[in-house]
């Protein structure tokens, strides 16, 4: 079972257990498979113990009467409270779900009796390795749904961390297409007010009124959402000619929803769960671990915060280099090296991650590399729709920096002065006791045969060492 297809969900407690599998007589079974959005699509399949994922896809496709092209936008995935699985082609899901305790126990630090409880279920969802470029120029209205509905439970839920205003005018779009046009009659501040989070992530939402929201507001390290701000942005949505349910208008706020979560340099990625050290606090020094979701996708890895919902590091994959250690006597862990400073001093930094998810991550960045490498003479990504021809459009999300993402103390910066590394430099000249002690880079698995700018730091002759 190769590793490049699991991810772990951010709220597990969110998600409803499910079976996708019944029997309907003696070859014949029954399988649930549900849409991001809990739609279930029913089938009824013969000799369920041998049907293969890709052809568990084709007819899932075909029911929903997709493209054919859905065929490398969309994949299968098991799902369940607890693990998260993408499906090869080649693999069949009656087995999987028969090995699925075994996964758990491998992959989740879940207790026996939650083990024997999972159940999991069958999804229909975006393949984590299809790329933006090529989502760009979908037209296909009942794909486009499907995406959006993903991206705006990722969304929702946290799982994509968003900047209030950004998630307003997301939340607008999204009421424009539950709602129709903004009418100003209908559609007032304590309607939305009611419904605030069918549109906006509850973490940004004020709750209440009086003495515990003014505690709220007082200690909050960002403005909370609220009606007003979502009713401003509702108003704001363009509208075109048409009525609200022409399919042109509806592809066309699909599209407009999207390309905003495409500026999300996690948009599409694998999500996995992890945990961090804080830095040390306090005359005791006490320390602690953070609870953090690890976002990996064909572009880099990012470490976002699970609870505050904010970007702790996002690294492409030229500026890192990565190893999975698993010693005995200790978890496993996935460590990241990437160039930083102290006090004003060039120093290589080291950041680990704790995780029996760690092997995971490391397979699916090394599957990433290597499938970018595979597409490097292929055609650059073209400009988004609308915006004019140059060099700066056709760079990576993370490298384009569009102004919404460039605010300060936007949760989408990375905020490494959060984070408790392990700084040094090469010929043991160390900055900060270091174990164990290296003379090259600490790890030797980077990116290969393309350029990169991470480079292991070397010590400066007057370096005092630490």
């Amino acid at each position: 079972m190769e590793g490049d297809r699991l991810s772990v969900p951010q709220n597990p407690e969110d998600r409803s257990q499910r079976s996708s599998i019944s029997s309907a007589g003696p070859r014949n079974h029954d399988v649930l498979v549900y849409l991001v959005d809990d739609t279930v699509v029913r089938l009824t399949v013969d000799n369920l113990s041998s049907v293969t994922a890709q052809e568990l896809h084709h007819i899932v496709s075909k029911t929903l009467q997709l493209p054919e092209d859905a065929h490398e936008i969309f994949a299968l995935w098991l799902v369940s409270p607890v693990l998260e699985l993408q499906l090869k082609p080649k693999h069949q899901p009656y087995k999987l779900c028969r090995q699925w305790q075994d996964l758990l126990f491998r992959f989740t630090s879940c207790s026996a009796d939650d083990i024997l409880e999972d159940e999991p279920s069958l999804q229909f969802r975006r393949d984590i390795f299809f790329p933006k470029r090529k989502e760009v120029q979908i037209q296909d209205e009942d794909v486009l749904r499907l995406l959006f509905e993903e991206a705006k439970y990722n969304i929702l839920e946290g799982r994509y961390p968003s900047d209030l205003a950004d998630c307003e005018e997301l939340g607008a779009l999204i009421c424009r297409i539950n709602l129709g046009p903004f009418n100003p009659k209908q559609h007032t501040a304590c309607f939305l007010k009611e419904r605030l989070d069918s549109f906006l992530p509850p973490h940004l939402c004020r709750r209440g009124h009086g003495l515990l929201s003014a505690i709220w507001k007082r200690g909050a390290t960002r403005l909370p959402a609220d009606e007003q701000g979502l009713l401003r942005a509702f108003q704001r949505v363009p509208e075109e000619d048409g009525a609200c349910e022409d399919r042109a208008a509806l592809r066309q706020l699909y599209q407009a929803y999207l390309q905003k979560c495409h500026l999300l340099p996690y948009y599409g990625c694998a999500f996995f769960s992890g945990e961090i050290d804080k830095p040390a606090q306090g005359l005791l020094h006490r320390s602690g671990r953070k609870a953090v979701t690890v976002a990996i996708s064909l572009e880099g890895v990012y470490i976002i915060d699970s609870k505050e919902k904010h970007v702790l590091l996002g690294l492409r994959f030229q500026e890192l280099s990565w190893d999975h250690t698993f010693p005995s006597e200790e978890e496993h862990i996935l460590w990241l090296e990437f160039d930083g400073e102290n006090e004003g001093t060039p120093v290589n930094k080291l950041l680990k991650v704790y995780s029996k998810q760690a092997e995971l991550m490391s397979s699916l960045i090394e599957y990433c590399i290597e499938l970018n490498s595979s597409l490097e003479g292929q055609d650059p990504e073209p400009a988004p729709r609308e915006a004019p021809p140059s060099s700066e459009a056709r760079k990576p999300p993370f490298n384009r920096q569009p102004h919404k993402l460039q605010r300060q103390n936007s949760v989408t910066c990375s905020r490494i002065q959060h984070l408790a590394t392990i700084d040094y430099v090469e010929e043991g000249k160390e900055i900060k006791r270091v174990k164990p002690r290296r003379t090259t880079s600490f790890f030797g698995r980077q990116l290969s045969n393309a350029p990169t700018s991470y480079s292991a730091v070397r010590a400066a002759e007057n370096l005092e060492q630490g």
